[in-house]
């Protein structure tokens, strides 16, 4: 009888590194889960970078898009454009 305690105590401890333990099924676990959220953040970032370099290549070649970002984002007037203003 001794030996089957020894046996199932030698048993649950091996189960329990198994589970809980340094690179177990818990900790396997979580990595998955840390590995699913960065993958989502890597596709944001990716298709930000791909915006960005749209927006670059714009500013690089097209001229109307380079006049339109300094009209609206910059307030920027062209020579002889009628300016309004409102009274506070």
């Amino acid at each position: 009888m001794r030996i089957g305690r020894y046996v199932l105590a030698f048993a649950l401890l091996i189960g329990a590194l198994i589970v809980f333990g340094n690179r177990g099924l818990v900790d396997n676990y979580v990595s998955r889960e840390r590995l699913q959220s960065l993958k989502k953040v890597n596709q944001e970032i990716d298709r930000e970078n791909r915006e960005l370099k749209k927006t670059a290549h714009l500013l690089r070649t097209d001229l109307a898009y380079i006049e339109m970002v300094a009209r609206n984002d910059l307030e920027m007037v062209k020579k002889g454009d009628l300016i309004y203003r409102n009274a506070k």
